[in-house]
């Protein structure tokens, strides 16, 4: 039988385990969690989605991802802005903005992080990577 005695010397469950330097300017790196049971990748979760795991290490984005969803937003600001789901190279989804007109941000279009938390609402930044063709009828 397995017994967890409170005098461990491990890192308790929800701990900073893994957590990258807290020196470094996060401004511009987007963190996410991964489980360390499962392998699963999250954005500001407390358990691991899939495994229920409470151990999670801390890893830095590369910032690419694709829209996988984009609303045009007209309350609660002076101009309309997009809110869009972002699935993340490593395997998570965000949500936040891309930049550009509202109306020009689709699903599928590629993006590339620009600043991790908007001064204003605390959410990611992002920009088109390229532009993709549409032809309009």
């Amino acid at each position: 039988m397995y017994h967890h005695s409170a005098s461990t010397s491990g890192p308790a469950a929800g701990s900073a385990t893994g957590v990258l330097d807290p020196a470094a300017d996060s401004r511009d790196a987007l963190l996410f969690q991964r489980c360390t049971w499962c392998g699963t990748a999250m954005y500001h979760r407390l358990l691991c989605p899939v495994c229920q795991g409470s151990e999670l290490r801390t890893e830095r984005s590369e910032g690419v991802g694709t829209v996988r969803h984009s609303s045009v937003v007209h309350r609660n600001t002076p101009a309309a802005r997009n809110v869009s789901l972002v699935e993340m190279a490593e395997g998570f989804v965000v949500r936040g903005r891309v930049m550009g007109p509202p109306v020009g941000i689709h699903s599928g279009d590629r993006v590339r992080l620009s600043t991790a938390k908007d001064p204003v609402r605390g959410e990611p930044v992002f920009q088109l990577v390229d532009e993709p063709y549409r032809a309009w009828t």
